[in-house]
């Protein structure tokens, strides 16, 4: 195999650098500009423009990839609800030019989305179930994964994730995990909303599954994610509890209060008995994960 990564700079990139290197597969990480990821050595990193057609023909000539896993997007919810112009060229356009180079080669191509593609109306999502989408960054990942699914090319898979979190290096962004330790241990004043459900997933289980995934030549939609669904609320207070970190500034409010742009799904998680049962995924619980970050 030789597996090419969009978004190597991110917190999944370097996760799937890291977990590449250590079963010796070979691989190529990609991001746009300079390698940000001080674990991943030069040599296995070139500098991508997903929206450019020439730097994908390039790459993709160059290192000849029999995977790729695209990663790369404009994630943040309320900015795409802002510029949704760029959430298109960059969560659409870019998948369809990356695609398609992929088919010219005969590459199996793994698109990262996202558990808004659902109107966290019912909750415990399956892969069977029809998406809603909400917002502009969601309807743009449906766009995507529709590119994918409507395709004769076969040979491609979805892996559906939600809240990632986890250290690397550099990164561009925070993950909630991460904020809400550093923001406890200086006893910060934080307001959390309690009427939000997610599924938080340890960033090196998703790795693993994408490997997984490719190893095993596996097709179609996947959901990976925590095995535990959790309000926000909750998830910062056992953050808290895990560390012995005072809550006395912590306080509940509402999606209302925080009036964002975007508009978020109240409660997704996911079924995980397809990935559990074709991929022996065992996804570690929230716990598990703290003392490693």
């Amino acid at each position: 195999m030789m597996i090419l990564i969009t978004g190597s700079n991110g917190l999944l990139g370097q996760k799937l650098v890291k977990h590449l290197s250590k079963k010796n597969i070979s691989f190529i990480a990609t991001s746009k500009g300079k390698n940000r990821n001080s674990d991943c050595k030069d040599a296995f990193y070139s500098s991508m423009d997903i929206c450019s057609t020439d730097d994908i023909k390039s790459v993709f000539n160059r290192f000849i990839p029999t995977h790729v896993i695209h990663t790369a997007a404009m994630t943040n919810v309320d900015e795409c609800e802002e510029f949704p112009l760029e959430c298109e060229k960059l969560n659409v356009e870019a998948t369809q030019l990356l695609f398609e180079a992929a088919q010219k080669i005969g590459a199996h191509f793994q698109l990262l989305s996202t558990d808004f593609v659902f109107d966290g109306l019912k909750g415990n999502y399956s892969e069977r179930d029809v998406p809603n989408p909400l917002s502009v960054y969601a309807r743009s990942k449906v766009s995507a994964e529709n590119l994918v699914l409507t395709s004769s090319y076969l040979k491609f898979s979805i892996v559906r994730t939600i809240i990632l979190y986890g250290k690397a290096n550099n990164l561009s962004r925070s993950n909630i995990v991460c904020w809400a330790k550093e923001a406890l241990s200086k006893g910060q004043p934080l307001s959390i909303i309690d009427d939000q459900f997610r599924a938080p997933t340890w960033a090196d289980d998703l790795a693993w599954a994408c490997i997984r995934i490719c190893d095993l030549q596996k097709t179609g939609i996947y959901h990976i994610a925590g095995p535990e669904t959790m309000s926000i609320y909750d998830l910062v207070l056992r953050i808290a509890k895990f560390y012995s970190f005072s809550t006395e500034f912590l306080t509940k409010t509402d999606s209302l209060s925080l009036n964002q742009k975007a508009k978020r799904p109240p409660k997704t998680g996911f079924d995980l008995q397809k990935a559990q049962f074709e991929l022996s995924y065992k996804p570690k619980t929230l716990e598990e994960t703290l003392k490693d970050i």
